[in-house]
């Protein structure tokens, strides 16, 4: 079997079609990895850029990423509605094919020095590669976001994993980890408020929310879905709120579930769910669970391809742009 890993990297620029062609470039250059998607988003600035590859091949691509990046990226001039640190926020690599999760983790450790070092980045691990237990979720790495850096770094508790505990202007810091496959998925709702998108994101991710009683004494209430991360955006240029989801183990929420949960908790508030989307790729099996559970049990077995065309209606994936199933079907790149 010939070792494959994914690599997800996450860039803060989501607006600059030269910056962007430019990151996509340097992936595209190095021998032994094959880019599979670069999709930007204006209004969360921001793009989402997925290749796979022989190991060694998508270690190298992504310090040329991260390295055109520092080069082109400067944050402190950087808005949008996502959550980040650094010009190249997030590198996750993922096992496909003939490597482990160990591997991975070997990789992210390997890029994470080079870029400390060769780049001057200061880099943080995450997930699977975490050393600390409080650095495993990305939510808890990000806290402040490039905003509170400098003050951060500043903290023993966040000294970076690797390189110098000193604030890089321009290129803030870059967090990197190995994990399985994650699905970033966001539900469309028709509101001109983020507001209702937040409510019922924290009614339904894992953490939930923390709320106080009288005495101020704090308690947990946890979401209605595992493995599950959530937040409310408003997308200003489509004049939309998206519940923002990351579907960390798909085979526990798969989108199906996510998406009639937000119905649910839509209709409570008097808001209609008018579609979603996936950003990046996702396993075929996704959309074959969905395809099947819209389907039922009493309809007539239907093929692959029709199962896929069922979830893609039901879930309104092509609401927003047109989703093409050999473009964002991983298994359909590779």
């Amino acid at each position: 079997m010939k070792p494959l890993v994914e690599c997800v990297p996450n860039f803060s620029e989501g607006r600059n079609e030269r910056v962007i062609k430019a990151i996509g470039d340097s992936i595209r250059r190095v021998a032994g990895v094959k880019l599979l998607g670069v999709e930007p988003d204006k209004d969360y600035n921001r793009c989402v850029v997925t290749f796979v590859g022989e190991p060694e091949s998508v270690k190298e691509a992504a310090f040329q990423a991260t390295k055109t990046a520092a080069e082109m990226i400067d944050m402190q001039y950087h808005e949008g509605q996502h959550p980040r640190i650094g010009a190249t926020d997030v590198v996750p690599f993922v096992p496909v094919s003939g490597v482990t999760m160990a591997d991975c983790v070997r990789l992210a450790n390997e890029y994470g020095k080079r870029v400390a070092e060769e780049l001057h980045i200061p880099t943080y691990l995450y997930e699977e590669a975490a050393r600390l237990p409080e650095r495993r979720n990305l939510a808890n790495v990000r806290k402040g976001e490039y905003e509170a850096l400098r003050d951060k770094l500043k903290d023993p508790a966040w000294r970076p994993d690797y390189g110098e505990p000193v604030f890089n202007e321009k290129s803030g810091a870059t967090v990197t980890g190995a994990r399985v496959f994650l699905i970033a998925y966001n539900v469309n709702l028709k509101t001109d408020s983020k507001e209702p998108a937040q409510e019922i994101a924290v009614r339904i991710r894992e953490s939930g929310r923390t709320v106080k009683d009288a005495s101020g004494k704090s308690t947990k209430i946890p979401g209605s879905l595992k493995s599950v991360k959530a937040m409310g955006v408003f997308l200003e240029r489509l004049n939309i709120a998206q519940v923002s989801i990351n579907l960390t183990n798909y085979n526990i929420t798969p989108p199906h579930r996510a998406y009639e949960e937000v119905k649910k908790e839509a209709q409570k508030l008097g808001v209609e769910v008018t579609g979603s989307e996936v950003v990046g790729l996702i396993p075929k099996e996704a959309l074959l669970l969905a395809g099947t559970f819209y389907v039922g049990s009493s309809a007539a077995p239907m093929n692959e391809e029709q199962l896929i065309h069922t979830a893609i209606e039901r879930l309104g994936l092509s609401q927003l742009e047109s989703f093409d199933p050999k473009k964002k079907i991983i298994e359909y790149m590779i």
